[in-house]
Order: C-alpha cells, then structure tokens, then sequence
C-alpha cells in the first residue's frame, strides 16, 4: 500500500522504457487493440504494450530457433535424422556446371562443361589428371576440387613408389570417401562442396565412381552431376545398355551429345567443353580443342543426314509408281528427289 500510495503521490519515480522499445510497442499496441477490440483502447498502458510485444517477439525468435539451430554445426542431427550442412554441400554440387562420365569395357571417358565467369575472364579447369590410369571431373567448389584431385595424386605416386604397381581405382575411392567422411564428423571442419566422377582403368577393368560430399561412393555405367545433369541422366539411361560393347569413338560421340543436353539449346562448341580419354594402351589425356571440334562436327553432320533420308525413303516408292505411267513423268520426280544446292537437308 505504501508504494501504490507513493505512486499516486508521485514520489516514486517512474522507470522510463527505452524510446526504441516505446515505438515498437506503439506497433504492438495497434496489434492487440485488433485480437481484443472489445476491450477498450485507453486501457492499454505503455507497459502493458510493451509487455505485449516482447512476448510476442520471443515467440517468434523460438520459432527461427527451432528451424534454424540444427544447421549451424554439421555435428547436429535434426530431429528428423540429418546432417543440413552435409546437404547444403551436396546442394554447391548441383549447382556446379555439368561433369559426365561414360564406361565401357576397355575405356572410360570424361567429360564437362567450361562455363567462365565473364567474357574477360578465362574458365576453370575441371578435369585434373591422378595417374597414367585414372582422372577426376569435377562439379562444384573448383578449391575444393583442386585440394582433393592433388590428395589423389599424391596417394597414388605413394603408392606406386611402395608396392611398385599402379593404385588399383577401388581403393583410392575409398580413400577418398574416408577422407570426405572425416570433415562430417568434426566440429571445426566442414565438407568438401565437391563431387567427383572418378574414371580409371586396373587390373579388373575399366571402373567410374562417384564421390559424394557426404563420404558415400557409387559405381557407375554412366553418370552426370552438376547443373542441368538431369537431361543428361535422361539421355544416358535411355544409351546406357549400349555403353559396355561401345568403341572408344562412340563413347566420346555419347559423351559430347549428353553434354549437349546440359546446354539448353546453347550450341556445342569445343571451347565450352572438355573431354578426357583413359583405356587399354591409352594413358589418361585431354583430348585438344581441334581434335573435340572435329569429333563435334561429324556427329552433327551425321544427325543431319539422318532426318533427310527419310523423306528420300518415302518418296522411294512413290517414284516407282509413277515410273509405270511414263518415263516422262518419272523423269520430273527425279529433277523433284534431286535437293537444291543452296538448300540445307534438314529444309527439305
């Protein structure tokens, strides 16, 4: 009673709020005459809004808590099983330009998309050579890439300076998966923001793996990662069946058009593209800008004549019948069969 008393009599002297705080209040003030407008609106103190508000901030705080404290560590599951960092790497993967790999049973070729971050600039290299018998493509953080394709290199030199044999392809993946494992386990690290398409050939054959941020491998026939990779997974599952009796020549040819697919209509040149060659007597290279435009120019010139020939096949027997009405009239579907010089095939 003593205090309400000094209250009223103004001796007690008041706490004043923060003017920052006052003013939002004024917010929370307008809010809550909304949720209760049966109550009247000069009942609201200046604390009461205040109150209000700060209740009503902490709640929302909680919520962004509760969706966001399990993505600040990659060592802290979320309630419902999984690692958010691990997957944002995984997410650095799709959004890196397209990377393709292709198997057969005596070769394994690699191939990528160079995209440069400017017209002044020149592109990164995405295709680094381990070993005479094994090369990575890559798609992601190129850094990452870079570290990890010189981890390679230097654990299969170890290896062969000790054993005196080539690293078999299995094992330096799975090195490699071990050593991506480690950095989702350890609080002061965080994940490689790169997946490889690891190509090689061994004593058990031609092999390509695919190395994941997350520590996991998988073997492939063919595979694409990287952005825009979903046409060409379309494309390669559709080849697939083929790929193990392919040549060498059909293998770069399958490469280059599921490399096409990633372009969205963009055209196939030889300087926004790489391919790489490792099988039976033929070391890991890449293949030079004039020889992949050569190999892009014939298989385009092939595709082209393929969809004018069947109009030509069609026509077929429609010149035979009109052959037995007169050889004049076969004579004008001649001149009519014959193209145009200046015509391309694909506008007859």
């Amino acid at each position: 009673m003593t205090k309400i008393c000094c209250m009223r009599k103004g001796k007690h002297k008041k706490n004043p709020l923060p003017v920052r705080l006052r003013e939002r209040a004024s917010v929370s003030h307008l809010l809550e005459q909304k949720e209760n407008p049966n109550k009247n609106p000069h009942s609201f103190t200046e604390r009461e809004s205040c109150d209000f508000f700060l209740e009503r901030e902490t709640k929302n705080d909680a919520v962004k808590m509760f969706r966001n404290q399990y993505d600040t560590d990659v060592t802290t599951w979320s309630p419902a099983g999984r690692l958010f960092q691990v997957e944002y790497a995984m997410e650095a993967v799709k959004q890196g330009s397209a990377a393709i790999g292709l198997r057969s049973k005596t070769h394994v070729v690699l191939a990528c998309v160079n995209k440069a971050n400017s017209e002044l600039s020149s592109h990164q290299k995405k295709i680094f050579k381990v070993d005479d018998h094994i090369g990575v493509a890559i798609a992601g953080l190129t850094a990452d890439g870079r570290v990890l394709s010189r981890y390679m290199r230097s654990e299969a030199i170890n290896y062969n300076y000790t054993y005196e044999s080539p690293l078999p392809v299995g094992r330096l993946v799975v090195q490699l998966a071990d050593k991506a494992q480690v950095c989702t386990q350890r609080s002061w690290k965080r994940p490689y923001g790169v997946g490889l398409l690891v190509g090689g050939l061994d004593e058990s054959g031609a092999h390509l793996y695919y190395n994941c941020p997350s520590g996991n491998y998988f073997e492939y026939q063919a595979f694409a990662i990287g952005s825009r990779s979903q046409a060409a997974k379309t494309y390669l599952e559709r080849r697939f069946e083929n790929f193990t009796g392919s040549t060498r020549e059909d293998l770069i040819k399958d490469a280059l058009i599921a490399t096409r697919e990633t372009l969205q209509g963009e055209k196939l040149r030889s300087s926004i593209c790489t391919i790489a060659v490792v099988g039976v007597g033929e070391p890991f290279h890449i293949l030079d800008q004039d020889t992949v435009q050569k190999l892009i120019d014939a298989f385009e010139i092939v595709q082209d004549e393929a969809p004018a020939a069947e109009p030509d096949a069609g026509a077929e027997p429609a010149a035979a019948a009109e052959e037995g009405e007169g050889s004049g009239a076969g004579a004008g579907a001649d001149q009519a069969a014959v193209p145009e010089p200046d015509v391309a095939p694909m506008d007859i």
